[in-house]
């Protein structure tokens, strides 16, 4: 590959979302460029290209002769797709009939606002006009028994659309947010007003899983040990915070046999030179259930889930789960927390001292001197300080080598950075001329390069993150499942009821 012959693209795929694209050769046709940056992106949808025209300073205009195409032009992926997804480039979720059709599949993440749902019609009159005597004379709404069950059936129905597994926060929300709704329900000799409300959904909230529980509800049913026996603590597992899919039911018209061998072609699709995107896609939303169950359930180690589900680690991928279990955009949530900080974080490696300072400032004076101020090259240079500023020893960490000559590294784990042949490289260097970036996991790769899967990761900054999750579950032995991405450590001493053990 020489100089003359590479084909050097900034490509923007959304505002958070801006890579560098080195092609081995010049297009010739506009479909064919389309076709590589489609295959190189990993973007399963179709898309026209916008392009800085210099005759209108830099403003974009549509891409539709291939002449057109200036040297090293700033292009952006127009996605063609009329239908809304949650990030239509970087985390494209294919929509499909079992999950819409499946009411127990979370979408939301718990709201700042509980909003309170609408009863029957006989219990909404009586709160009615509860409320309107309340407002005339304070007369309290003394709440018959089947009016009471009702309404906290109702609100644990409401709750569990949200959370198998409210938080405190959560029950003061909602029975603070019901005595706001229905002033006639406040409790006079309550210090809040609604400390006996908040108790009462708490224990119907209890009896609710336990009616889910009986109808085989997984995220409730994983927790359904009996009382005594040895295992039962260790074997409790509740969402953490932002997990909103812990342990999703099977869609519908699937089982487990039938996920299986939906799982076994995504590993032979994984085995082919060029995979198909839209396929994989497809099939992990699909078998999404019977994934977080093995994760959950067995907690297998990293490599025996890499073997399992190799789709998993590819970056697209990643970042789709993360949306399935949290409903949050990956990159776009680690790189807004990123940017927020990062200008603070260059004056801190700015004034640091000692052996550290000096190779922050080795890091800062590269950039300087390249006269590279993107965003890109901000973040790398945050993120790999930060290991110096924490005084990590990321020498057998980061490895770089050259597009010409790729060897990985006989490492345990590790990111290997792939430069143009042209590119100045120093071991503690920062490569902001990436070419493409693989992870090393026990001396294999575990997320391919573009060349080999056509899984484009456009720099080592995003996975540089991930990756530290990786090396310090590693040196701790700890399964896949304890990783902060996807996974819920075991909480001791609940049953799927909500007490307390012991």
């Amino acid at each position: 590959m020489t100089m003359e012959t590479r084909t050097v693209l900034r490509v923007i795929v959304t505002d958070n979302d801006i890579r560098k694209v080195t092609l081995p050769s010049k297009p010739q046709t506009l479909d064919s460029l389309i076709e590589q940056l489609g295959q190189f992106l990993d973007l399963p949808y179709t898309f026209s290209l916008q392009y800085e025209d210099a005759d209108f300073n830099g403003a974009l205009v549509n891409l539709t002769d291939i002449a057109d195409l200036p040297e090293k032009p700033t292009l952006k992926v127009i996605s063609l797709v009329t239908s809304p997804t949650p990030s239509q480039a970087d985390t494209v979720i294919m929509s499909v009939t079992s999950q819409e059709e499946s009411p127990l599949t979370r979408q939301d993440p718990w709201p700042e606002t509980f909003e309170i749902p609408s009863f029957s019609v006989d219990v909404e009159y009586r709160l009615r006009q509860g409320n309107l005597l309340f407002m005339r004379d304070k007369t309290y709404l003394q709440v018959p028994r089947d009016m009471k069950h009702e309404v906290l059936e109702k609100l644990a129905e409401a709750m569990y659309k949200f959370k198998a597994y409210p938080r405190e926060e959560d029950f003061n929300d909602v029975a603070s947010a019901l005595v706001k709704k229905h002033p006639c329900l406040f409790e006079p000799g309550s210090s809040t007003g609604w400390n006996g409300w908040k108790n009462s959904i708490k224990f119907k909230m209890g009896n609710y899983r336990s009616k889910l529980w009986r109808a085989g509800c997984t995220d409730v049913l994983v927790n359904s040990m009996k009382r005594g026996s040895q295992d039962s603590p260790r074997n409790v597992k509740k969402p953490k915070r932002f997990e909103i899919n812990f342990l999703p039911n099977m869609p519908s018209g699937e089982n487990e046999s039938s996920m299986e061998s939906k799982r076994l072609e995504i590993v032979e699709e994984m085995k082919k030179r060029h995979p198909s995107s839209s396929l994989i896609a497809q099939y992990m939303d699909i078998t999404f259930s019977l994934r977080r169950k093995e994760l959950v359930e067995k907690e297998p180690t990293v490599k025996e889930t890499l073997q399992r589900w190799p789709a998993l680690f590819r970056e697209s991928q990643i970042i789709a789960e993360f949306n399935r279990i949290t409903s949050k955009n990956l990159k776009q949530e680690f790189f807004s927390a990123l940017d927020e900080h990062t200008s603070r974080f260059l004056e801190v490696f700015e004034s640091k001292k000692g052996t550290a300072g000096k190779k922050l400032s080795e890091f800062l004076m590269q950039m300087k001197s390249a006269n590279i101020t993107d965003v890109t090259a901000r973040r790398t240079a945050v993120l790999r300080g930060l290991a110096v500023l924490l005084g990590e020893d990321t020498t057998d960490f980061f490895h770089t080598c050259f597009d010409i000559d790729i060897v990985a590294p006989q490492v345990s784990i590790g990111i290997l950075t792939v430069v143009p042949e042209d590119s100045p490289m120093s071991p503690q260097g920062l490569p902001l001329e990436v070419t493409d970036t693989a992870i090393i996991l026990e001396s294999s790769s575990t997320t391919k390069p573009a060349w080999r899967h056509n899984e484009a990761i456009y720099s080592n900054h995003f996975f540089s993150h991930l990756l530290m999750l990786l090396k310090g579950a590693r040196d701790r032995k700890l399964p896949l499942t304890q990783l902060n991405m996807s996974i819920s450590r075991p909480i001791k001493g609940d049953d799927h009821s909500g007490k307390r053990k012991g």
